[in-house]
């Protein structure tokens, strides 16, 4: 059967229209409440008092009569791209003293978070037949709303009206922009300049050191959320993630592929232990031993190798420390047990084996920045 859409004033809401209407006085319709039925499509009834399970209720956007017909009132709500994370089936209108007066439903529709990845504002719109416009009216914060493109469509057009001489100067639409003194300005101001179509937040690999006008490192440092709101949407500690000398990693998500267990997202992963055998060994992969002293340094060691250096404190206690029988076959300084270097810390584990770096791939090396707003 095909789903039918209306909305109609509940018992409460009419009583109110009526006393209004009979005393000459006017209800205030402040609110819009949006809900998602419960995961089921509502059939309104004139006995509600509240939504069937709403999700969210805010300031209306705007409140008219419709030109085309005087017995309707066209009620309007905008939800910002900021939020949702919820599926829309029920709409509910609200007097100043949170009665539900009108009721409606709608067809199914999801209103996503940007943080999801398809942040979008979404316009919500009631038409209600009701027998006396006169009796309502609107009440609204204007600091905490905002205004529809048709809004400002018709608030433009309104404004032509006052203008009393024509502009000397105009685009010519052969030029194709050539007559534009500041084309690369122009650009901008249409939001259509460099990454303007990227989301804010997201890792970009840039090729110079310094990053271009309105977009930042992605160095560890902190920014400010009142300055780039729309940044701290995607990292809300107020932190950019630190990606210098850091290879990016899809997110496991439950997959069970990554090797640390129920991982969090922006989390940092050490890089997988690369190791060779200690002592007189055919096997080894790395000679360190042998009857001169080794005076290669970490560095150089990790360098030859071709592997990163690694933080020991990374791996907990997997590893125990190194301590040589003798410093011919040891790092400088590590069997007498002193570090002059963070890096000259070297532990083996149980079987004797050297942690030499952590491995990584092929790489060119690039300056990750964000765009900011």
């Amino acid at each position: 059967m095909t789903a039918k859409f209306f909305a109609l004033l509940t018992n409460q809401g009419a009583a109110k229209l009526a006393n209004a209407a009979a005393l000459g006085t006017k209800i205030q319709i402040t609110q819009m409440g949006v809900g998602d039925g419960g995961g089921t499509l509502p059939t309104p009834t004139r006995a509600q008092t509240a939504l069937v399970n709403e999700k969210r209720r805010a300031v209306l956007n705007g409140l008219s009569v419709d030109a085309a017909n005087s017995s309707q009132i066209i009620a309007e709500q905008i939800i910002p791209e900021n939020e949702g994370g919820f599926w829309i089936r029920e709409i509910g209108l609200y007097d100043s003293d949170n009665t539900l007066i009108a009721v409606a439903n709608c067809p199914e529709t999801y209103k996503p978070m940007l943080a999801e990845g398809s942040g979008r504002t979404q316009t919500v719109r009631m038409i209600l037949i009701i027998n006396s416009t006169e009796a309502v009216t609107l009440k609204i914060d204007p600091a905490v709303v905002l205004a529809t493109r048709q809004y400002v469509d018709d608030n433009t057009i309104e404004m032509k009206i006052f203008v009393t001489a024509a502009l000397k100067e105009t685009l010519l639409k052969n030029q194709n922009g050539a007559d534009i003194p500041d084309t690369a300005q122009f650009v901008k101001n249409l939001g259509l300049g460099d990454g303007s179509a990227l989301p804010v937040g997201i890792p970009v690999p840039y090729p110079l050191s310094t990053p271009p006008l309105g977009w930042l490192k992605c160095n560890g440092a902190a920014f400010s959320k009142n300055q780039y709101p729309k940044l701290a949407l995607a990292y809300p500690t107020g932190f950019l993630p630190d990606l210098r000398g850091e290879f990016l990693r899809g997110w496991d998500d439950g997959r069970g592929v990554d090797g640390v267990l129920n991982r969090a997202l922006l989390s940092w992963e050490p890089a997988t232990l690369i190791v060779s055998a200690v002592g007189p060994d055919a096997a080894q992969q790395a000679v360190i031993e042998g009857g001169e002293t080794n005076t290669a340094t970490v560095a150089q060691y990790n360098s030859g190798l071709g592997t990163d250096f690694v933080n020991d404190n990374d791996y907990g206690s997997s590893f125990k420390g190194f301590t040589a029988a003798g410093a011919a076959s040891s790092y400088p300084g590590n069997s007498a047990g002193a570090n002059p270097d963070p890096y000259q810390s070297r532990p083996i584990n149980a079987n004797q084996y050297l942690l030499a770096g952590g491995a990584r791939p092929r790489n060119i090396a690039f300056n990750y920045i964000v765009r900011a707003a």
